[in-house]
């Protein structure tokens, strides 16, 4: 009995994927619900796994094919795996079997996307050393052993046949420039067109100010450790400040909080705040639900476990999806100021940067203050300047006196 691999139900607002890594081969064992293949989308990496305990049958879609929502990517079999991977390793050993005698050993698998990499620069499995899961080869340790190749000194005397493959396919000599060319990933195709099409259909404009944040900081300071021993190791940063005070000032500027469809403004009655943060695959935005019902220690746990989610990548689309104003911390990078891009459908984003300490006037003194500039990005065609400046000047008065939290005033 044989069971269809098939790629998850995508959302609507997902037309399609890519298979990103197979992480089994034909033959292999497989437990149930043990992973068997990522599909990359442009919002997320969606992970598919094993119905049953079985053989890996036939792969029906290569990495780097495009899927659609329920299309059929394998097979997987009843049976035991003993038999098979032997069975499929007799028929290419022709032409690799004295370079895998060499190596003191068997061949190493391939994923299908690395083996026709190799087979294009002509290297043999024995050249490769795989770093993937059981010394599987991938498409990234074909490329290194390419690197490799082209950059070493001389060709081996016992193996003439093998190095001027390679040497034939990267003609380059010392001293050469060297290039690596590789296909931008679906994230990053999406972040770049949502990006352009924000600035070629928005009216957008940025209004800057700046916050003297020594009273977040002495307050955080006095209480960070306590707060921490509070809530279950729950730490205490700056982000949950800015998340309140920017939700305050949603509250009293309801038009930032707005988006624009079609001819319409939808004006929403809840705060989801989405706060961007990067990862390997590039810039995510995960979605704080009802900031106003929200606790520091609720904003910061939250936050936390969005990071870690990120660096692994298992934000869920339901995690990435809607948001009515953003927060982008391009501080903790070291920027001293920018002009963040807004996130449409949304109408407004706000970005934090570095603190700096600079001389400021106070009361007709001059007082060393850690700075910080702030940056709101907004539609013009949703919000006046007017309401924008006192926007951002609401979220200032916010954070130099944090008790205005607290009293709602």
């Amino acid at each position: 009995m044989a069971i269809e691999i098939k790629a998850p139900t995508f959302p609507e607002s997902v037309a399609d994927g890519t298979v990103a890594t197979w992480h089994k081969q034909p033959g292999d064992a497989v437990k149930r619900d043990e992973l068997l293949v990522d599909i990359e989308t442009d919002k997320v990496v969606m992970e598919v796994l094993a119905e049953a305990d079985g053989v890996m049958g036939d792969i029906a879609k290569a990495e780097g094919d495009t899927v659609l929502s329920g299309e059929v990517l394998g097979v997987l079999k009843d049976g035991e795996a003993a038999s098979a991977p032997a069975a499929k390793k007799e028929e290419p050993k022709a032409d690799a079997a004295p370079a895998a005698e060499q190596a003191g050993g068997e061949e190493p698998l391939l994923s299908p996307a690395a083996r026709k990499l190799a087979e294009e620069n002509g290297l043999a499995a024995s050249d490769i050393t795989g770093t993937g899961k059981g010394g599987r080869v991938t498409k990234e340790d074909v490329l290194n052993a390419i690197e490799a190749k082209k950059n070493a000194p001389a060709a081996p005397a016992a193996k003439p046949a093998a190095a001027a493959a390679p040497a034939a396919a990267v003609a380059l000599g010392e001293g050469d420039r060297v290039e690596k060319r590789v296909p931008m990933t679906r994230l990053r195709a999406r972040i770049a067109e949502r990006l352009v099409d924000a600035q070629s259909s928005m009216a957008m404009l940025t209004t800057f100010n700046e916050v003297n944040m020594k009273p977040v900081m002495d307050l955080r300071k006095k209480y960070k450790d306590l707060f921490e021993k509070k809530h279950n190791g729950v730490r205490l940063g700056f982000m949950s400040f800015f998340v309140k005070a920017a939700t305050e000032a949603l509250k009293r500027y309801p038009a930032v909080n707005a988006s624009i469809d079609g001819n319409d403004i939808v004006y929403h009655g809840y705060q989801d705040i989405g706060v961007a943060v990067s990862s390997d695959r590039g810039l995510v935005v995960p979605i704080l639900r009802n900031t106003e019902h929200m606790g520091l220690a609720d904003i910061e746990g939250t936050i936390a476990d969005y990071g870690r989610k990120a660096r692994d990548g298992k934000l869920t689309m339901e995690e990435m999806t809607g948001g009515t104003f953003t927060i982008s911390n391009g501080g903790v990078f070291g920027s001293l100021v920018s002009t963040p891009i807004v996130n449409p459908p949304q109408a407004a984003i706000l970005g934090m940067h570095k603190i700096q300490e600079r001389p400021m006037a106070v009361d007709g003194q001059v007082v060393i203050l850690p700075m910080m500039y702030l940056a709101l990005s907004y539609d013009h065609r949703l919000i006046d300047g007017k309401e924008a400046v006192s926007f951002l000047v609401a979220i200032k008065d916010l954070l130099e006196d944090p008790a205005r939290l607290l009293l709602d005033v």
